[in-house]
């Protein structure tokens, strides 16, 4: 254990696998059923002679009751809760058997949406908010109908003599080159008798600092403080350090250890920061006194099965997010919270964490019973989580605000269902987070104004969600209408890399339009809308896999012109999560890394776009000369602009050549800029109307750099007509591959214009990031280096032989 029921039926071939083809259609009646699991031990006498014996179950998915050596212990109805039995009058020297018999939630959902119907995902099974289980389990618009049923999480015996720790909470109080840490300890006690509680606090650097206190009698709470000087401050991803402080408790009887419990921790201060200005109220997230620009993405759960996540895949996402230069996390309302693994990682990468209680897009009972249910599951996972320094943001709910507002919910509810929505959202789950973790901030729904039930998805206040585009069906460039004061849901579909579509699809299915296809699209018309998308910016692709490439690039493109906008109007925008990281099975999605941990080209592109430093350029739109004369020649503009996440004044050199496709230079110029800290700042707007007419348009494009000392350190390249009808000719790639003492280095040359540039390996497993970029522009007669690191044991001539190089021209040609 842990253990899952499909995942130990496909372990024992039982069962097909559910991510291959429509397997998952085969395995349907896994969760119709009921199962239980039987775990016989041993225990040593000597275990039996302390005061307590408990059996512990940390997630118990979800419907259970719970025995121990033929005595029946209790029943569980929520897989997001810890469950603990005295088992000391039971617990027996020698054998001992624990069961858990489980009832299908499919059966019991479906059961009571017929007695009560509650609004739901369309794309999930019905009823799936009766139950306190995660809401994707039942399907989503990007997930399979695959709810897993099981021991989802540790399962232990535990003994205690005389007393143990029942609650531990660190709090800290800032100073000038100071912090004291403030901890108070609650006991559960089994004798009276006096203890000592120690508190030790060891640095980043070893230097240890202890202090404690008796606590006499039948006392069960306490409180101690220890002042560390000179304090190491945990800082997000690229602001700084992320220095962690050991703190251990111990509770003892005469020098001899009762219980300890040991946290790690970041000594920091944040506040979200919500102001009156110019553009409405500020939503800005401040550590450490310093405004942060919240770079990010949106999490699911990373397996629709969650105990098989290996340590080394969860440390894969997280690491690949902090790579891409995030700075935060949403771990959405649909999915689950994540164990420790998840947000210990998020701590030690920088990664602040927005975290939704799990409440998704739907209606919720309403009844006293399921309100006692989640005030438990609340206040146990805030305790478990609080002493995280990446944790930034408890939430209330996903998208549900929005749906009492502007989805219809209230037409068709009961009154009751509404005011049940605000006695959770607005007085019982704030009231909770300021009871047992004051020093967060609690925001109501996402997106939300802050204000009930007024305007959830105002660009004015709070957070958003912007999906006109891609929902919507509207262009890249709308976009840049919406300047949002937080937007934390935005995205854009791709397919997966053609080694992940190999896992689930034969040769014959690799077709948008097949079979298959259409199963692993969980989103409706999604692989038409990727098509139709395609059309508008590039021409159709000549195969599969060109198809495959050019939906990644697509999806690159839409995201990179939603952040490189919110990111220059950073006076008015403070955060941008796209949806989304990860997925949870092999599918066509919004994710920038597919299930099996493969980058797409979105995730290469956000590496660049959520850069500390980012040069853009957008080119203004054209005025028609007369109002009778739409199509006549006009203007041609271009702003160049520089933003800047650094905490000081940044100094370099802006580089800009208007050229044609072959490298003949029509124009260019460097221009010296400057950009205050945290700020962007307008470099110039570019007058281009002399060199570029309907002659040469599908030809000419702006290549712009940023330099510091003689080093370019990003470049652009900005056509002026879409990219399908730019007049590209054969880029004649090359490459030179050699050895450096941590890898190899790549260097790809372009005798002509070269347009989102892929690099791959042949008979490669995939590309899990290895490449230090990918996906990127050269332009005519410049070269562009690459890093590449693999655990395998390549060569220089493995690599080259290997090595292909793809381009945009590539997927029609």
């Amino acid at each position: 254990m842990p253990g899952s029921v499909h995942v130990d039926l496909l372990r024992a071939g039982r069962i097909p696998d559910p991510f291959v083809g429509d397997e998952e259609l085969a395995v349907q009646w896994v969760a119709e059923r009921d199962w239980e699991y039987r775990v016989s031990f041993d225990v040593d006498p000597a275990f039996l002679e302390n005061d307590r014996v408990f059996l512990v179950c940390d997630g118990l998915d979800t419907l259970a009751d719970v025995g121990f050596n033929q005595h029946v212990l209790g029943h569980t109805d929520n897989m997001f809760r810890q469950y603990r039995w005295d088992v000391t009058p039971w617990a027996q020297a020698g054998r001992n058997e624990a069961h858990v018999r489980f009832a299908s939630t499919v059966r019991y959902i479906l059961e009571r949406q017929q007695e009560e119907p509650l609004v739901g995902p369309t794309q999930a099974i019905p009823g799936g908010s009766h139950v306190r289980k995660a809401p994707s389990h039942f399907g989503w618009d990007w997930g399979p109908q695959l709810p897993p049923i099981g021991i989802w999480r540790p399962m232990r015996l535990e003994v205690y003599s005389v007393a143990r720790l029942a609650d531990v909470h660190v709090r800290q109080r800032h100073a000038e080159q100071e912090v004291t840490l403030n901890v108070r300890v609650d006991l559960e006690r089994w004798r009276s008798a006096d203890l000592t509680v120690v508190l030790q606090v060891v640095s980043p650097k070893g230097v240890r600092r202890a202090t404690s206190v008796v606590v006499e009698g039948e006392e069960d709470v306490t409180a101690l403080s220890l002042t560390i000087p000179d304090p190491e401050l945990w800082w997000p991803n690229g602001y700084g350090e992320q220095p962690l402080y050991e703190v251990t408790v111990l509770v003892q009887q005469e020098g001899r250890e009762l219980d300890r419990g040991t946290w790690h921790i970041g000594l920091r201060t944040l506040s979200l920061r919500q102001e009156s200005d110019s553009y409405g109220t500020s939503f800005t997230f401040v550590v450490n006194g310093v405004p942060i620009f919240a770079k990010g993405a949106n999490w699911i759960p990373a397996d629709s099965f969650p105990t098989r996540i290996t340590d080394a895949h969860l440390e894969h996402l997280i690491r690949s997010a902090a790579a891409a230069n995030m700075t935060m996390l949403r771990v959405w309302g649909g999915g689950l919270y994540e164990d420790e693994r998840f947000y210990a990682l998020c701590d030690r990468y920088g990664i602040l964490v927005w975290q939704d209680f799990v409440f998704a897009c739907s209606v919720y009972p309403t009844d006293d019973a399921f309100f006692e249910n989640v005030r438990q599951e609340a206040i146990q996972n805030i305790k478990r989580l609080r002493h995280h320094p990446s944790l930034a943001l408890w939430c209330g709910n996903n998208e549900m605000e929005w749906g009492w507002v502007d989805w219809g919910w209230a037409q068709r509810m009961d009154p009751r269902y509404k005011e049940a929505y605000d006695r959770m959202f607005h007085h019982l789950l704030p009231q909770l987070c300021a009871t047992y973790d004051p020093d967060r901030p609690y925001w109501p729904s996402s997106p939300s104004s802050g204000v009930p039930f007024e305007d959830p998805n105002s660009v004015r206040a709070g957070d958003t969600h912007n999906w006109e585009v891609w929902h919507g069906n509207y262009p890249f460039e709308h976009y840049r209408n919406h300047p949002s004061r937080f937007v934390s849901e935005f995205g854009f579909q791709s397919l997966p890399p053609m080694e992940t579509i190999k896992a689930f699809a034969a040769p014959e299915d690799w077709n948008m339009t097949s079979y298959i296809m259409e199963h692993h699209q969980r989103n409706g018309e999604g692989n038409g809308k990727i098509v139709t998308y395609m059309t508008k910016y590039f021409r159709l692709p000549k195969d599969f896999p060109s198809l495959v490439y050019l939906s990644q690039i697509l999806q690159a493109e839409a995201m990179r012109f939603g952040v490189e906008y919110w990111r220059r109007n950073q006076a008015c925008t403070s955060g941008t999560l796209y949806w989304q990281l990860n997925d949870c099975w092999p599918v066509v999605s919004w994710s920038s890394i597919d299930y099996f941990g493969r980058w797409k080209a979105l995730h290469y592109v956000a590496r660049r776009f959520y850069a500390p430093l980012l040069l853009s350029a957008v080119l203004k739109p054209r005025e028609p000369q007369s109002p009778y004369l739409a199509q006549s020649w006009c203007g041609v503009r271009v702003d160049l602009s520089l933003t800047s996440d650094y905490t000081e004044t940044w100094q370099g050199l802006v580089r800009w050549s208007l050229e044609d496709v072959n490298g003949k230079v029509l124009a260019d110029d460097e221009l010296h800029v400057s950009v205050d800290p945290l700020s962007t700042t307008h470099v110039s707007t570019l007058d281009l109307t002399q060199w570029i007419n309907r002659d040469n348009e599908r030809r000419v494009v702006l290549v712009y750099e940023l330099l510091k000392d003689a080093e370019v350190l990003s470049r652009g390249v900005l056509p002026f007509v879409p990219d399908k009808h730019l007049e590209l000719a054969a880029p004649e790639c090359a490459a030179t591959v050699s050895q450096v003492p941590d890898g190899f280095e790549i260097e790809i040359s372009a005798k002509t214009l070269a347009r989102y540039v892929q690099l791959s390996l042949d008979g490669w497993a995939g590309d899990f990031g290895q490449f230090s970029d990918n996906y990127f522009d050269i332009p005519a007669g410049r070269s562009h280096r690459v890093s590449l690191r693999l655990e395998e044991p390549w060569g220089v001539d493995a690599i080259a032989a290997a090595l292909r190089i793809r381009s945009l021209r590539d997927s029609y040609v």
